[in-house]
């Protein structure tokens, strides 16, 4: 991704086709979208037919069945989105390291990342403009400044921020060549093991050495529930899961649920949750991907049911990130203990 064009209002996004696109123009470039950056296909289809989308050194092209090449490179103009300001404000946060070009903070569950239409207070982006000053990178513009990745609202855990722009597209760039390390840890209905038969017949679900289950479908808006995501066979963007059993709770033959590690090789959005309802074991306390399914209420005591009753988020930590720094290309590792909603649940599960 560049820098804006000559036109002040707008910004020029530049995506290079994978080895095989799709024949339609909006798939293709809808299939090479780094992560950080909100382009869909739909926007894609809306942008292309609007003359914003050119090959490289070429005109507009209008047409979306115009077909690409293989690592060509195409150009689009994304107007500036509407402007939403967001203002400093002094909510508590957890910073686990800092330095002049980027912090890495410990977000709670229940906070947005950045300003939205219906959050436009309260958020992370609030809470860092008034920790970090004028010192936050301005490349994600008004609404997320600094903002290089983003985690759930209900998801707690671990996230950079960029300081300096130099760390923005630093990072950005380590996004986009899938090599941060991303590791969380979730809770779900049941316990996934690759020894089940109906989750080795599954799309796109594979297995590796260490118990581990690999995952690796294509992700895009449900079509018809705009809150949800689902795996799709011809659209959407490529996505990738890992996920290894920690351990399981209930009867050996058939737990009720299971503590997992999942780590990401792309970072779509509800990458962890969308895969883990494939293989049919959502996450606990999901309210879109696992609310079909529920715990056997009598394995646990009054108080442990009083809990789980309560439970209203996602099981879902993001527990260690690491990556080179884009500045002093020192390796760094940073690793957040469960929250403590997580930890009961853990002790309300074992029982």
């Amino acid at each position: 991704m560049s820098d804006p064009t000559s036109n002040p209002d707008d910004r020029l996004i530049v995506l290079t086709l994978n080895d095989a696109p799709p024949p339609r123009l909006d798939k293709a470039l809808a299939a090479v979208v780094p992560e950080g950056v909100t382009l869909s296909r739909s926007m894609l289809t809306k942008l292309i037919e609007g003359g914003a989308v050119s090959r490289a050194g070429g005109d507009p092209v209008t047409v979306l069945k115009t077909k690409g090449k293989a690592g060509e490179e195409w150009h689009i103009i994304l107007p500036k989105p509407a402007t939403l300001e967001a203002e400093p404000e002094d909510i508590l946060i957890e910073v686990v390291y800092e330095d002049d070009d980027l912090i890495v903070v410990n977000k709670a569950s229940g906070m947005v990342v950045h300003p939205a239409p219906g959050s436009e207070t309260g958020t992370l982006v609030n809470a860092l403009l008034h920790h970090c000053g004028d010192s936050l990178s301005g490349v994600g513009g008004m609404k997320r400044p600094g903002i290089v990745h983003r985690i759930d609202k209900d998801t707690s855990g671990l996230l950079i921020v960029a300081k300096s722009d130099a760390a923005h597209q630093g990072l950005a760039a380590q996004f986009a060549a899938h090599t941060i390390e991303r590791r969380y840890i979730a809770f779900t209905h049941g316990a996934p093991s690759r020894s089940d038969p109906r989750i080795a017949g599954l799309q796109g679900v594979g297995f590796e050495e260490g118990g581990v289950i690999r995952i690796a479908t294509n992700i895009a808006r449900h079509k018809t529930d705009r809150k949800r995501m689902a795996v799709v066979n011809d659209a959407g963007r490529h996505a990738i899961t890992r996920m290894a059993l920690v351990e399981s709770y209930g009867a050996d033959d058939r737990p009720h649920a299971a503590k997992v590690e999942c780590w990401l090789e792309t970072g779509r959005t509800h990458q962890i949750r969308v895969h883990a309802s494939h293989v049919g074991h959502g996450l606990i306390g999901d309210p879109i991907y696992g609310k079909r399914k529920s715990l056997p209420m009598k394995a646990f005591t009054d108080e442990g049911r009083a809990f789980i009753e309560g439970f209203k988020r996602q099981a879902l930590h993001a527990a260690t990130i690491g990556f080179i720094h884009p500045v002093s290309k020192k390796q760094l590792r940073f690793s957040s203990e469960l929250p403590k909603d997580l930890r009961q649940l853990q002790r309300v599960l074992s029982v």
